[in-house]
């Protein structure tokens, strides 16, 4: 641990219900034990019953549900209807067994999503006045429809748009133009529906939530809801005895270090959420738990104490006492213990409800499990009840469960590298504490540069603001296909610009040069007869998901994103899923599959490639002194997997690669870039720097420490870097979007050039390392191994891009 901070808790600030609270949701609460709101649950409340556009943008946790559900109940209670967006189907499903258990007279909520069967969609549009749904179905699904949801429409009174937070980049970007085509075809029904919307604690609420719909909105930020007492821990994996890549040293990886930890507090009863960064590393934290715990359970089977603390009783039979504490790891020195069946049972990993089924015992490592998407709708839902109901101890998940989903009782998070934005770290660190018992927060570092920096930084996490969100929703290549799908819903006109942003009229000549759109005298219509809602990429994936499918049995195991499809499931790579473990035996990229067998294979595989890329147009630029300069502008990245390394799974160690024959994938998008001049740069090479290790060393540290000033992940941007680049005449070190048009990712990078250059120096010179290692210069992603590098070469040219001169 390099650092602990004890966050207290609080008291909370409560008033009076607003005299408008219709009757049924207060006795339906007071049943719950709610008895009086919190201060900003009512003043974010008042304003959207106003009809002011809100945001509540407060802590997890802290209600922020309420605060729309009374003025949506009034609303529903009057007639109206109310649409509620989630990013993510399990946070909807779950509002929805909250407000169904509320029983309120009149409420008849619904979720429409891609779940719902064919045969309820039609009584959802007929008869539900509170629809929860995302921005795909709206996207797909209803907009183009609006006949259809006519009567919906004309009752309109609230939208609410949950997690607002979550709505950055390119993602982001594609609502921010959805929620302008709803409020348009909600003008056609002569409705203006105030929208209410709620994120965790955000830097400039009010400007991001009115740039994503497009309209004045103000801010509740004052938290007035009781706090848990927090105690966050930073971690950094400890340096082994072996060597990686070019004899660099190698850190216990940040997998192993949650997983041991992960099996630590499962076996004290403590109920944790592990997340994650990828699908893969949650199954493999999960199944290294699991079998850290059978390996300590077949330990104590050799030398049993009396009550063996590592199988479960059947249900309904309450532990021994020095069971309960021998799991915890104490020995029953004669204290007093409560009895967990007549009390609280979260510290008893035999005590929780919903322990198994009946008749037998169970292990604690059948109480540890993963959670991500890619998984079937029905499995999802198994594990959050089953983490709901305390039969799960532990679960790993990626960040699909750092959303609002209701699970009480959870005791510890462990939040394996950074998720991205402090936004997602303090969303993930609230979601311990639930039950109002003090939580313990655990960030453990990834090797990587941005992490081993906050590890010993602890200033840039618990000193600094949270980052306001990032979008674009000007991104011709976002704002293109949702012009179509708005002239397909309802023909355009000049009326409508505005409401689109100042580049529409430029991106509808270009559609109509393209054929796309036809011009009117009355406006803009789409033409063809297929759907212009396929032509938006929401989520950035680059196409439909292919298919994971087992060949033996033709059994849909799940599915990934086409564009990764590429580095993931080629031909020969390991998959893992809910525990197994899978070979590809066949990527078909036109049919959407990829076909896998079961096997267990001593390796995983590491998918490699190269990456040009191509300068079209520099927007902005600025010299530092006369050989150094920053610039900002429209690239051409071209990007092709050629191949796939084969590691031991328990030392690393390269065993062999295979090459690869998969297309080329090619990306418009922006870019920032530094340049050294000619002649700096062979003062940098009389110098004995070798200038093309200094370069990569430099690009890579780069793209670690760029979260650390703009709402993004690394994987989120790509990096290039050459000793002489043909387009500009010099060495230049490139950081681009990973999405088509650009995410404002490398805007940001640039607005922030100099901060942002001068912490990835201190993050590469802070390291303990002698050469380079992926704590600082070496990443996990390079397409080209890794190689060449130089960390010594790295200073020097940052030292001279920041001085201008060498």
């Amino acid at each position: 641990m390099t650092h602990v901070e004890h966050l207290p808790g609080g008291g909370g600030v409560s008033e009076d219900w607003p005299v408008w609270t219709p009757p049924s949701v207060r006795e339906r609460l007071a049943e719950q034990g709610i008895t009086a709101p919190w201060s900003h649950q009512v003043a974010a409340a008042d304003l959207a019953r106003s009809g002011s556009n809100v945001i509540i943008a407060t802590g997890t946790a802290s209600g922020k549900s309420l605060a729309y559900l009374l003025p949506c109940a009034e609303a529903v209670d009057q007639g109206g209807t109310v649409l509620y967006l989630s990013p993510a189907k399990a946070l909807a499903a779950d509002q929805l067994r909250s407000l169904t258990g509320l029983r309120l007279p009149g409420l008849r909520a619904a979720t429409y999503d891609g779940d719902t069967p064919q045969a309820e969609r039609a009584w959802v549009r007929a008869n539900a006045n509170y629809v929860l749904t995302n921005p795909d179905m709206l996207h797909h699904g209803m907009l183009g429809r609006h006949a259809a949801w006519s009567g919906f429409l004309r009752r309109l009174r609230y939208v609410v748009v949950d997690e607002a937070h979550r709505y950055r980049g390119v993602f982001g970007s594609h609502v921010a133009q959805i929620l302008r085509r709803l409020r348009r075809v909600c003008a056609r029904y002569r409705r203006d529906p105030v929208f209410v919307l709620a994120s965790a604690t955000t830097g400039t609420p009010a400007e991001s939530a009115s740039r994503l719909i497009g309209a004045p909105v103000a801010a509740v930020t004052d938290d007035a809801s009781p706090r848990p007492a927090l105690s966050f821990a930073l971690v950094e994996p400890e340096l082994t005895d072996d060597t990686g890549e070019h004899g660099a040293p190698v850190r216990r990886t940040a997998t192993a270090e949650a997983a041991a930890v992960l099996a630590d507090l499962v076996g004290e009863g403590v109920r944790t959420l592990a997340f994650v960064r990828s699908r893969q590393t949650s199954e493999v934290v999960a199944l290294t738990a699991q079998r850290i715990l059978r390996e300590r359970e077949s330990r104590a089977r050799s030398a049993p104490p009396p009550d063996d603390p590592w199988l479960l009783p059947e249900p309904g039979a309450a532990p021994a006492a020095g069971q309960a504490r021998a799991a915890a790891g104490e020995e029953d020195a004669g204290v007093d213990t409560p009895d967990p069946a007549a009390g609280d049972t979260s510290a008893d990993p035999a005590g929780a409800p919903g322990a198994g089924a009946a008749g037998r015992r169970r292990h604690l490592a059948e109480r540890v499990a993963a959670y991500r998407a890619g998984y079937l709708a029905a499995d999802r839902r198994g594990l959050e009840e089953s983490l709901r109901t305390g039969d799960l101890l532990g679960l790993a998940t990626t960040n699909a469960l750092e959303l609002g989903v209701d699970i009480t009782g959870l005791d510890a998070v462990l939040i394996t590298g950074w998720p991205g934005t402090l936004a997602s770290l303090w969303q993930q660190a609230g979601r311990a504490g639930r039950t109002g018992g003090d939580a313990l927060a655990v960030f453990i570092a990834r090797d990587d540069p941005l992490d081993t920096y906050l590890a010993h930084h602890p200033e840039a996490v618990f000193g600094r603001p949270v980052e306001a969100a990032v979008i674009d929703p000007g991104n011709p290549y976002v704002l293109g296909p949702h012009l179509c799908a708005a002239a397909a819903e309802i023909p355009l006109t000049e009326d409508d610009l505005p409401l689109f942003g100042p580049g529409a009229e430029r991106v509808l000549a270009d559609l109509v040069d393209r054929g796309l759109l036809r011009r009117r005298p009355r406006g803009w219509f789409w033409t063809r007869r297929d759907r212009p809602t396929a032509l938006a990429d929401l989520r950035g994936a680059g196409g439909p998901p292919v298919q994971i499918v087992e060949s033996a049995s033709g059994q849909l195991l799940g599915t990934v994103d086409e564009a990764a499809a590429h580095g993931t499931v080629h031909e020969g790579a390991v998959y893992l899923h809910q525990g197994l473990t899978y070979v590809v035996e066949e990527l078909d990229l036109d049919g959407g599959v990829a076909l896998v067998r079961g096997a267990a294979p001593d390796y995983s595989t590491w998918a490699r490639d190269t990456t040009e890329i191509e300068v079209l147009a520099t927007e902005r630029h600025e010299a530092w002194g006369p050989d150094a300069a920053v610039h900002f502008g429209e690239v051409e990245v071209t990007r092709q997997v050629v191949s796939y390394l084969k590691r031991d799974v328990r030392t690393g160690a390269v065993l062999g690669e295979q090459a690869l024959d998969l297309p080329e994938r090619r990306l418009n998008s922006r870019a920032v870039w530094w340049t050294l001049s000619p002649e700096a740069t062979d003062r940098l090479r009389k110098a004995d720097v070798e200038v093309r290790g200094a370069a990569h060393a430099a690009e890579h540290a780069a793209i670690g420490l760029l979260p650390l000033f703009a709402t993004c992940d690394r994987w989120d941007i790509g990096g290039v870097s050459t000793a002489l680049h043909a387009d500009t005449g010099c060495l230049t070190v490139f950081v681009y979007d990973g999405h088509e048009g650009g995410a404002g990712f490398a805007e940001r990078g640039y607005a922030a050039a100099r901060a942002w250059l001068t912490a990835t120096r201190q993050a590469i010179a802070d390291c303990e390392c002698a050469d380079g290692c992926p704590s600082c210069i070496q990443s996990p992603k390079c397409g080209s191994g890794n190689d060449p590098l130089s960390k010594a070469g790295a200073l020097r040219l940052i030292d001279a891009l920041l001085a201008g001169e060498v």
